[in-house]
């Protein structure tokens, strides 16, 4: 069974900047997309940003041209720069996988990591 563990967060100040990796782990042939998400406390989970097994990468509007997406397609590892940190990027961000398929020829969807603290203070 495939798993995501993530890592980085922590607590920073506002203008300051963190890098969030996400490892995942198992009999893993190949991963679609990866992507990140983010909660914060009263509200939905949204996507932060994504990232596609060519490279492809998509972001929500309010980071756009302050993170930064990619990932190391050998080492089964995504990761997201956050410059430019504000307030309102506090949130737990969770890791996630649309399908990964298994060296044994089996799909694994819709996977998610435990998360990760991002405190931001102002």
């Amino acid at each position: 069974q495939v798993q995501l563990v993530e890592s980085g967060g922590g607590l920073v100040q506002a203008g300051g900047s963190l890098r969030l990796s996400c490892a995942a782990s198992g009999s893993i042939f190949s991963i679609n997309v990866m992507a990140w998400y983010r909660q914060a406390p009263g509200k939905q989970r949204e996507l932060v940003a994504s990232i596609t097994s060519g490279g492809g990468t998509n972001y929500a509007d309010s980071v756009k041209g302050r993170f930064t997406i990619s990932r190391d397609n050998a080492k089964n590892t995504v990761y997201l720069q956050l410059n430019s940190l504000k307030p309102e990027d506090t949130a737990v961000y969770y890791c996630h996988i649309d399908r990964v398929l298994t060296t044994v020829r089996r799909w694994e969807y819709d996977l998610w990591g435990q998360g990760t603290q991002v405190t931001v203070s102002a």
